[in-house]
Parts: C-alpha cells; sequence; structure tokens
C-alpha cells in the first residue's frame, strides 16, 4: 500500500485532532521566532497559525455534527454542516490578514533591524515542514471522503506553508541586504496571499449551501450508468442533482411502457437505484415512474395553476 493510499485511510476526526495540536505547536514555534528576531513578517506568520487553531476546532465540530444520522427535524441528514466550516474559516482567513497589514502598516514608517536571524529562520521552517507533512495526510483524506471541511482546513495549511516561505525569503533579503523596509512588505505580500485564499473558501462555502449541482465527473458517471438500461421502450429525462457535504442527490424520471405491472416496475427502478449507487459511492438516487406517452411540465404556466 503506497503512503497516498495510507493517508486517505485516514479518519477526517483524527486529522482535525492532528491539526489542532500541530497549531499549538506551530503558535510557539513561530512566535518563538518572532520573539527572537523582532520580525513583524515572522509576527503575521504566527497570527495566521492562531488562525489555523480557531479553524481547526471549529472544523472538528462541524464534521462530528455533519457526521449525525437524518433525524426528525434533519430528514436529509447535517452534511452540509461542513459548509459552515469552510465559510467561518475563510472569514477567520480574512480577520487574519487584515490584522497582518494593521501590525506591519507602522513598520514601512519606522523600520526596524532584526536580530538572531538564522534561528528565527529555522523555527519557521521546522513549522512549515510539519504543516506541509500534515495538510497533505488531510488532502488526501479529503478527497477519499469528500470533506468540505477537512480539505478547506488542508488548503489553510498550505497557505500557512506558503506564507512561511515567502516570510523565509523576505527575512533572508533583508538580512542579506538591509533593506529594513522588506520585512513589513513581504507581510503585506502574505496577507494579500491569504486574503484570496480566504475569499475563495467563503465563495465555495457559499455554493456548497446553494445546493450546487454535482461534478461534471460525478454526471459523466451517472448518465453512462443510464445508458446501459436504456431501451427503444424505456428512457430517462428531467435529471437534476445536487450535492451536500459528503453526499451527492440525483433525481430523474423514469419512463417506460404503460401496460407494465407496478412490480416490474418497481423492480427496474432498485435495479437502476442499485447501479447508480454502486458507480458514484454515496450517491442517493430517486427514480419517479412515468408512463412513456406522458411528459412531466417543469417552470410550465399549468404549474402555477
Amino acid at each position: 500500500m503506497s503512503l497516498a493510499d495510507s493517508a486517505k485511510r485516514l479518519n477526517p476526526e483524527l486529522l482535525l485532532r492532528a491539526s489542532i495540536a500541530v497549531a499549538v505547536l506551530t503558535i510557539g514555534l513561530k512566535t518563538l521566532a518572532w520573539w527572537v528576531t523582532g520580525s513583524v513578517g515572522l509576527l503575521s506568520d504566527a497570527m495566521e497559525s492562531l488562525v489555523n487553531l480557531a479553524s481547526a476546532i471549529f472544523a472538528l465540530v462541524m464534521v462530528r455534527i455533519a457526521a449525525r444520522p437524518a433525524d426528525e427535524d434533519h430528514p436529509h441528514g447535517h452534511h452540509k454542516a461542513e459548509y459552515f466550516s469552510s465559510g467561518f474559516e475563510g472569514l477567520a482567513i480574512i480577520v487574519a490578514a487584515l490584522a497582518i497589514m494593521w501590525a506591519a502598516a507602522p513598520r514601512f514608517l519606522a523600520p526596524q533591524g532584526l536580530e538572531d536571524v538564522g534561528l528565527g529562520l529555522a523555527l519557521s521552517v521546522a513549522s512549515s515542514a510539519i504543516n506541509g507533512a500534515l495538510a497533505w495526510a488531510m488532502l488526501q483524506s479529503a478527497q477519499a471522503n469528500r470533506s468540505m471541511a477537512l480539505e478547506a482546513d488542508a488548503r489553510h495549511l498550505i497557505t500557512d506553508v506558503w506564507t512561511s516561505a515567502g516570510v523565509v525569503v523576505g527575512i533572508g533579503l533583508v538580512a542579506a541586504s538591509g533593506w529594513h523596509w522588506l520585512d513589513p512588505a513581504v507581510a503585506f505580500a502574505v496577507a494579500l496571499n491569504i486574503l484570496r485564499e480566504g475569499a475563495s473558501l467563503v465563495w465555495r462555502s457559499s455554493q456548497g449551501l446553494m445546493d450546487k449541482r454535482v461534478e461534471r465527473e460525478v454526471m459523466d458517471a451517472i448518465r453512462e450508468t443510464l445508458t446501459v438500461f436504456e431501451h427503444p421502450t424505456i428512457r430517462f429525462d428531467h435529471i437534476s442533482s445536487r450535492r451536500s457535504g459528503s453526499r451527492r442527490f440525483v433525481h430523474l424520471h423514469m419512463h417506460m411502457p404503460a401496460g407494465w405491472t407496478l412490480g416490474r416496475a418497481a423492480a427496474l427502478r432498485t435495479s437502476v437505484e442499485q447501479a447508480l449507487m454502486s458507480a458514484v459511492p454515496g450517491l442517493r438516487a430517486t427514480i419517479e415512474l412515468l408512463p412513456t406517452n406522458v411528459e412531466a411540465h417543469f417552470e410550465d404556466e399549468r404549474d402555477l395553476i
């Protein structure tokens, strides 16, 4: 079994617990790096790790809620809870970016020299390596489990890695050139980068809450499966789909001869539903039966009567 396959088998809740622990560790390392160097760039990096911690805790809570079974008040389950986690993380990233800009702005007017640069950079690189390894494992598991909350936390960690890389390069340039204004400039660049990532997460969360259709590859698998059952007397139409967290839903009409018995029609419908759910793991299929010569009309004036 490859390392990637092993990562895909990891439980999302376990990985989010690890993310919380790693966030605490990296906050300590990056805060120490800022303390020994006085770099506002490293301070911005440490502030983003605080956001990592809050986001990981919130994501863990939302993943637990999303795993709850359907109940009387939520007959379709709680899967959309993960989108709240992703949206919260995006907003938290945006707040962190604005805070970084606020902290860096005074340094343009009063640049300060840096101290113990070597130690500070070593601490930042060490924390980035830990974040990078965890983010890779989380992305593998998020893909396998279709977890929006886990993916959002992983992408936030990746942003943190790029942030740290930018800070390391910037501080290295400051030490080599003596241009102290580069330190707040790097902090601003870091803030703009994570601001972009935060806006992206908020947008994707909103799309999930808006019942966006399933991915193109999933729809292709659905249509390919239906083709197997198509016949001159059997056809499918009015196919609609939506996503809800890790779940995928499809609704469609199946037309068949009016002379068929209810038992025969129901048996075929069951076969089609099972084939669809086998082709797309986690899919929930709803099929309405209609006679061949009967058409359903949506958004027609008669629907408003």
